[in-house]
Parts: structure tokens; C-alpha cells; sequence
């Protein structure tokens, strides 16, 4: 049984859908036995608690340094025997001391079929934007794995979502939530967990 560790900064709609599916057995090679929030007061952390997980917060500000933000996190997540970690709605950027420690089992979910829409600058309400400012006709969501490189890690799933007459930034990134998101998240987490991936 893999140890889940979900990192977050808001309101944790990736993480509710992610502890649903492990309450409908979908995960059966893994829990999630932490949730790491960037910030305090966040929602995701009333998410966590609501269905029973450990939460903890590391904030990116309280230390001057990448390299010691990514200390702070790493003794947190190796003090709860985490196998692997989920960055879900995560806007605080992770090191290569980070990534080095968990290689092949940090999944990240990004808003866009990448190579579209990806990269430094691209996260939240601007990959929408992007997307409706480019006309794309379709988009979606990808899970990847992370790297040292901004979305630039080997990709496990993506899902089409059609981009809709008169969408705006904030009804398309609903849809890709709803259509994409919430279903590829918890897979790849489950494909992981079992040595599928």
C-alpha cells in the first residue's frame, strides 16, 4: 500500500475528487495519508479533514530559500513514510532537490493538452485565457509526471474537452475540471500506486 501525499494551495476540488475515488475503492494500492497546504486557511484542508487525513502546512514564505522550502516539505512528507505525491491546484514551484527525491512519483494534473498551454507563466485562469485568446477548438487536461522542467515531464494521460461557442475563461475551466481533471487525476494516482505507470 502506497502513501499519497496531496499538495495543495486552495480550495481542493482535484483532492475531493481524488478522496472519492479512494472512498469508492477505485485506488485500492493507495491512500492518501497527508495533505500539504502552502498556505493556512485554505479549503482543501477543511476537504481533508472532513473525509479524516492528516493535513500540514509548509509555507513558501517562511523560508528564504527554494532549497530550504524544499527541506521543510521533504522532512514533512519523509516523517509520514509518503511514497508518492500529487500536486493538485500546488502554485509553489518545487525544486530539483524536491524532484530528485521522489523520481517517477509526483503527478501533477495541468488545465491543457500539453505541449499546448504549458510552461512558466501557464497556470489557473491564464491557460483558459490562452486557450479562448488562440481559438483553439479543443483542449483538455494532461497528468504528468514532474521533472526539473516546468510540465516538461513524461506524460501518463490526457482527455479532449471541446472548447464551446461563447465560453469564457471561467465556464471552460469548469468543463475541463468536470470532463477531464476530476477523472484523469485519480487513474494516473491509482496507475501509480500499482506499478502501472
Amino acid at each position: 500500500m502506497k502513501n499519497v501525499a496531496v499538495l495543495v494551495s486552495g480550495g481542493g476540488t482535484n483532492l475531493q475528487a481524488i478522496l472519492e475515488s479512494e472512498r469508492r475503492g477505485e485506488n485500492p494500492h493507495g491512500r492518501v495519508t497527508l495533505v500539504v497546504a502552502s498556505k493556512p486557511g485554505v479549503y482543501a484542508l477543511e476537504r481533508a479533514a472532513a473525509f479524516g487525513v492528516e493535513t500540514a502546512v509548509v509555507e513558501r514564505k517562511a523560508h528564504p530559500t527554494q532549497a530550504a522550502f524544499d527541506a521543510a516539505l521533504l522532512e514533512v512528507l519523509r516523517a509520514h513514510a509518503i511514497d508518492v505525491v500529487v500536486l493538485a491546484g500546488f502554485l509553489t514551484v518545487l525544486g530539483p532537490d524536491f524532484t530528485a527525491a521522489y523520481p517517477n512519483a509526483i503527478l501533477n494534473v495541468h488545465p491543457s493538452l500539453i505541449p499546448s498551454f504549458c510552461g512558466k507563466g501557464y497556470y489557473g485562469l491564464k491557460v483558459h485565457e490562452e486557450a479562448l485568446r488562440r481559438g483553439v477548438k479543443v483542449t483538455g487536461a494532461t497528468v504528468h509526471f514532474v521533472t526539473e522542467e516546468c510540465d516538461g515531464g513524461p506524460i501518463l494521460l490526457q482527455k479532449a474537452v471541446d472548447v464551446l461557442p461563447g465560453d469564457t475563461p471561467e465556464t471552460l475551466q469548469k468543463r475541463v475540471m468536470e470532463q477531464a481533471e476530476w477523472k484523469l487525476l485519480p487513474k494516473a494516482l491509482a496507475m501509480v500506486c500499482a506499478g502501472e505507470a
